[in-house]
């Protein structure tokens, strides 16, 4: 076996460590940017560095403060020797001891040296990386002067006349005074901890000073507001009797006032109890979005038993499967909407149906039941998807429900005769909120119907006929709106706020809204059904600044850290996992002990309270505000590199123009990005994502999407995505067929504007959802269309050219329609609000 000779070694070795990929950045932290250099210097304890491993030391304290910083076990930092700075790759592997960390800078630092002499430069070009893999410099020589181009932070060892010193030199648009501060005390923590606890886990004490600790805490977390000693339908019920003929809910032409509601709610609540429901008894509410469903609701809560809302069109075997896990016990439905769920309590023998119906003819008392409900009762289970495929059922208590319903009266500014739109599915949290905050303070809910939710048109008519002040949407819904409204102006006279949850929003949709209607505020609302929905409300009167849309501060009573995988708080600024503590916090999940476990703790800040674990990555800003960057996915190797997927993503979403986007891998070799947002040609976005990402790292095919596949909790769809993309093959969507008619040529030219697919590539044996079409694309053609099909028409002819004959068989009938049915897409895509 021929032997290698120095040079090949040298380059085996820089390819190695240039081709792991990844570039450690550290986190921005400036109040007020401004370009410029500045420098921070801190004294070194006596003693703390000793001459034999004094550099090797330092080397072991910096790559811990740029693993706390970057929230990655493996960093690069720049490496000065002989006035050229070479990348140093190091691992901060979790178990080590900073013995052992020490022993790897050794070993690190012994390799660089031997290959120093090595053109990597030239290397780093050649294998296509536009950038250095890393922004600081350490620098151990004594040395001081300018920074380089690419670096946005030195840390030097200085000796004084008093002994040695950090050095810190900065730009000051990526740092402020206090944020080099902190990172000088990150150095200083990590080389006390290395002298004095050598064969210590170094993963097992935070960098972060006690003072940093207590402003993460206390100086983080929303106000303190004492609840009113009341349940939720306890404030309903006083408002009740001060005006009890005042309308409290309206749904099409039907009309509540409080008195009417309060009546039914307790005459329901006592046929409840006589059916022998008991305390924290789970009772499944089966109905439309109505007037009944509002009293089912409230019913559940004053008999003191916990609700869970089972959509009606549900499958049996989902609805059969939710049922037995929560160990429900009664069913609340109505007449028409036991289609599925007679199916589903076949198979489950010990639960009984009651009737709304039924249970007003019964003429049971309409007297308020006054039944004592302490505040951490049980109060409503809601229904995730779950990873494993068995959904989970998040509990959440009385406490937690009130807390959040004041959140979104303050910050919403709902009050006595403020009308609230009512919208979400049953299935999904802010249902809750929707329908009730209003009336706790006086106001009116406003019951969307439906058909005219699958109908953008109908849609804001409603809410403007309807007088709605507040209204909440997910972001590609308002998007549809916004659409309309730039197609149809028109006055929104009562509308004072509008919120936007369950996707994260971009600056650009935020920016639409604003350039539509300046003067109605947009709320940017973040939480989980684990945390009693919202914990974060980002109120903006205009578009954000910076690139992303903060999720802003934490309402009162709730406390959000950001932390590392073993709960220690990560530095201001750092990515880390969301965590959340305090009233928010639900019980965990029924009947299923491991996932409670693995998600569910105590807050080890706080004895005493419950702190649950999202799985959602974020970072502090400056400003207090929380910011969302994702979940934390998983790293791929192509082509013997390794890659963060996150990373390209971050890349793609950068770019103008597009809204959402995922990076799957097809085939094992390939890397295909969806996106969606304006269309944007393949070969223009590689060029973008070509600037600032190596070679190995651009996918090699682009599909524009009208929207992202989403999973049934809201979440990007990635297993579908990677179906799609396997089925796609190497190329952006082959046409089906020619176009033989006009109205076909019309309808395709719809499609491509409403999917964002070339007009070329669409053909007449086109699938619409198959190219990417969902529920709420469809009532996008309809309106692309001017109502000639309805959303319902699209389901049931989802090919291009049976669409066009429709289109044509109603032009010579002379008939048209008008688009929406209740539940017209609800098959065929996520249309949920």
């Amino acid at each position: 076996m021929e032997l290698l000779d120095a040079g090949d070694v040298a380059r085996a070795y820089w390819h190695g460590v240039l081709g792991a990929g990844g570039r450690t950045v550290i986190p921005r932290w400036s109040a007020d940017p401004a370009k410029g250099v500045a420098a921070y210097e801190v004294a070194l304890p006596e003693g703390l560095l000793t001459a034999a491993d004094g550099t090797a030391a330092l080397l072991a304290a910096h790559a811990k403060v740029l693993s706390a910083l970057s929230g990655e076990g493996e960093v690069v930092t720049g490496w000065l020797e002989d006035g050229r700075t070479l990348p140093c790759r190091l691992t901060t592997a979790p178990g080590d001891t900073w013995r052992e960390l020490l022993g790897h800078t050794h070993r690190v630092t012994a390799e660089l040296l031997t290959h120093a002499g090595f053109p990597v430069d030239a290397l780093r070009h050649e294998l296509g990386l536009a950038e250095a893999p890393f922004e600081t410099v350490l620098d151990t020589s004594g040395g001081d002067g300018d920074l380089d181009e690419e670096v946005v932070l030195r840390v030097g060892l200085v000796h004084r006349d008093d002994g040695p010193a950090l050095r810190l030199r900065y730009r000051t648009d990526v740092l402020d005074e206090e944020g080099a501060a902190r990172i000088a005390g990150y150095h200083l923590t990590a080389l006390t901890l290395l002298a004095a606890e050598p064969d210590a886990e170094h993963g097992r004490r935070s960098l972060v000073s006690d003072d940093e600790l207590r402003f993460q805490i206390d100086g983080l977390a929303g106000p303190h507001r004492e609840l009113p000693d009341r349940r939720a339908h306890e404030l309903f019920e006083q408002r009740v009797v001060a005006h009890p003929d005042a309308v409290a809910a309206v749904h099409g032409d039907r009309r509540w006032t409080y008195r009417d509601l309060n009546s039914r709610a307790n005459q329901l609540s006592r046929a409840l109890l006589v059916r022998g429901l008991g305390r924290e008894g789970v009772v499944a509410v089966v109905t439309e979005r109505n007037l009944d469903w509002m009293a089912a609701v409230l019913a559940v809560f004053k008999a003191g038993g916990a609700y869970l809302p089972v959509e009606p069109h549900f499958p049996a075997e989902r609805v059969a499967t939710t049922l037995a896990r929560a160990g429900c016990e009664l069913v609340l439905t109505e007449r028409g909407s036991t289609a599925t769920l007679d199916e589903a309590l076949a198979a489950l023998p010990g639960v009984r149906r009651l009737l709304v119906e039924d249970a007003y003819d019964e003429a049971h008392p309409d007297s308020d039941l006054g039944m004592e409900i302490a505040p951490d009762r049980l109060a409503y289970l809601y229904f995730t998807s779950g990873s494993t495929g068995e959904p989970k059922g998040a509990m959440c208590e009385h406490a937690g429900m009130l807390n959040h319903l004041h959140a979104k009266l303050d910050d919403l500014g709902i009050g006595e005769g403020d009308v609230v739109a009512q919208t979400a599915p049953q299935c999904f949290d802010i249902s809750l909120w929707q329908l009730l905050a209003a009336p706790l303070v006086g106001g009116r809910t406003l019951l969307v119907e439906q058909d005219a939710i699958l109908d953008v048109g109908r849609f804001v008519d409603r809410i403007v006929e309807g007088r709605a002040n507040v209204v909440q949407v997910v972001p590609s819904y308002l998007e549809a709106v916004l659409a309309h409204l730039e197609r149809h102006p028109r006055e929104l006279p009562d509308l004072r706020r509008v919120s936007v949850t369950g996707e994260a929003l971009k600056k650009e949709l935020a920016e639409r809204w604003f350039a539509t209607a300046p003067g109605i505020p947009l709320v940017n609302a973040y939480g989980l059904t684990e945390t009693s929905d919202d914990t974060n409300h980002e109120v903006m009167d205009r578009a954000p600044e910076g690139s992303r849309v903060p999720l802003g501060r934490p309402v009162r009573n709730v406390r959000v850290y950001v932390v590392d995988e073993r709960l220690s708080l990560v530095p201001l600024g750092a990515p880390g996992e969301i965590v959340f503590s305090g009233v928010c916090v639900g019980r965990g999940y029924v009947n299923d002990p491991e996932r409670t476990a693995r998600a569910f703790t105590t807050d080890p800040y706080r004895p005493g309270e419950r702190l649950y674990r999202s799985g959602d990555h974020g970072r502090w800003r400056p400003d207090g505000k929380l910011e969302f960057l994702g979940r934390r996915d998983n790293q791929v190797k192509v082509r013997g590199f390794r890659i963060e997927i996150g990373e390209v993503e971050n890349a793609l979403l950068k770019v103008a123009g597009v809204r959402d986007g995922a990076v799957v891998v097809a085939g094992g070799a390939r890397l295909v990005a969806f996106h969606s947002g304006r269309p944007l040609a393949g070969e223009e976005l590689r060029d973008r994502l070509a600037a600032s990402l190596p070679a190995y790292m651009v996918p090699s095919v682009f599909h524009h999407r009208e929207s992202l596949p989403l999973t049934a909790n809201g979440k990007i769809d990635r297993r579908t995505l990677t179906s799609l993309a396997e089925r796609l093959g190497s190329v952006e969507g082959e046409p089906g067929g020619l176009l033989v008619t006009p109205t076909e040529e019309r309808l395709a030219a719809a499609w491509a504007d409403v999917l964002g697919v070339p007009r070329d590539r669409i053909g007449r044996h086109d699938h619409f959802f198959d190219r990417g079409g969902t529920s709420l694309s469809a009532v996008k053609l309809a309106i692309a269309l001017e109502r000639a099909v309805s959303p319902k028409d699209v389901a049931g002819h989802p090919v291009l050219a049976e669409l066009a004959g429709l289109i044509d068989t109603r032009a010579d009938t002379g008939t048209h329609t008008r688009a929406g049915a209740p539940g017209a897409a609800g098959t065929v895509g996520r249309s949920s609000l």
